[in-house]
């Protein structure tokens, strides 16, 4: 059954770039984005995190809290955040509980064949934890922007 908006944010447990357990119930109070990539470190995630990273300053002034997550492990996001120098979460979905909670771990096609995984999507959660506003299909160049314009 596909997330709409207006719909409860799925719990999410899983742990960060760091290895520490991460509760998107500890933010309840905030508004959170939370944006799904297919891969750390590949060009089109790397376009979007580093779009996030640059616009960081206006989230902040949003008070707005953004966590990136992939099914990388903790090392990898870890990496992947040091590398870019990302000022944000990443957290680590390896067993894609939340990529399924969330309705992004889908059929995909890569160079004509068919593959499982994550579709580029971000959803925007309200301080009480309902999902306000959900981009399908993100295109990575420009997205941190768009969510911008929606806050």
């Amino acid at each position: 059954m596909a997330l709409k908006e207006g719909d409860k944010a799925p719990a999410i447990h899983l742990q960060t770039d760091t290895g520490e357990d991460f509760h998107l119930s500890s933010l309840k109070g905030k508004k959170v984005v939370l944006y799904f990539y297919p891969k750390a470190a590949t060009p089109g995630c790397t376009v979007e995190a580093c779009e996030f990273r640059d616009s960081m300053p206006k989230f902040k002034r949003k008070d707005v809290v953004v966590l990136g997550i992939s099914p990388d492990t903790p090392k990898a996001q870890a990496s992947f955040k040091q590398k870019q120098s990302l000022p944000f979460t990443l957290l680590a979905d390896p067993d894609k509980t939340a990529a399924q909670a969330y309705g992004v771990w889908k059929e995909k096609n890569m160079y004509g064949k068919k593959v499982m995984g994550v579709e580029r999507t971000t959803f925007l959660i309200s301080e009480e934890g309902k999902i306000e506003k959900i981009f399908s299909k993100v295109k990575p160049q420009g997205h941190a922007e768009q969510v911008l314009s929606v806050l």
